[in-house]
């Protein structure tokens, strides 16, 4: 919820966003941490913002 990357994920597949969060918190424990978190600051800068 800090850049709103998995929100969007979720939006752009219709998917409900808790479930993007979930997994991507699975995925980040599962791979150390450290990919997850450098792969969330990555999508923050690359993700297009949302238009008003």
């Amino acid at each position: 919820m800090i850049a709103g990357v998995c929100g969007g994920i979720a939006e752009y597949f219709v998917l409900d966003p808790t479930l993007v969060r979930i997994g991507y918190c699975l995925l980040s424990l599962c791979s150390a941490g450290f990919p997850g978190l450098l792969l969330y600051i990555l999508m923050c800068f690359i993700m297009p913002k949302k238009d008003s």
